[in-house]
């Protein structure tokens, strides 16, 4: 992977679903802090909220409308199960999908997990010129999504594209 000079620091926030964990037991989503922030990004939010699509669209909508949030990183519910409901949640946001996402995450997590892969709704897109990536839960999940596509694509030094140098031209 060919680098450039300047790396742009991005400002993420960070929002775990889950019913069941609390802000002490949250490893998913302190995972996703600890490497963004090492990666040199910036957290300006972070929030766990039960599985409720009401509660989720409010939370993201919030940070949507905010110009200084670059991007979204959700952790959870993106499963199969009753309760599981950030992709009906937030789909609904996005001005634009990203299908690629989804797709490089399950094939990349078929190494992992294997057909169990295909139980992932992962899925990214652009709302108000904000990032938002949906991961599902487990921490390995996340470190898969992180250190397999998100690390280069929102790093401004990797070529031949990526994402957070579209980041100024996402408003045209």
């Amino acid at each position: 992977m060919k680098q450039a000079a300047d790396f742009i620091p991005l400002s993420l926030c960070v929002l775990t679903v889950s019913d069941s964990r609390t802000a002490q037991d949250d490893t998913s989503g302190d995972y996703l802090v600890e490497a963004a922030t090492a990666a040199g990004h910036r957290i300006v939010d972070r929030a766990l909220l039960p599985d409720d699509r009401y509660l989720l669209r409010a939370r993201v909508s919030q940070w949507i409308a905010d110009p200084a949030v670059d991007g979204i990183l959700v952790t959870g519910g993106t499963g199969f199960t009753g309760r599981d409901s950030t992709p009906e949640a937030l789909l609904p946001l996005l001005d634009k999908q990203m299908p690629g996402f989804g797709e490089l995450f399950r094939a990349a997590s078929v190494e992992e997990i294997g057909t169990s892969a295909l139980q992932s709704r992962a899925f990214a897109g652009l709302a108000n010129g904000t990032f938002l990536f949906a991961l599902p839960g487990s921490t390995s999940a996340c470190r898969t999504a992180w250190d397999k596509i998100l690390r280069a694509q929102l790093d401004a030094r990797t070529k031949p594209c990526n994402l957070a140098t579209l980041r100024p031209r996402l408003r045209e």
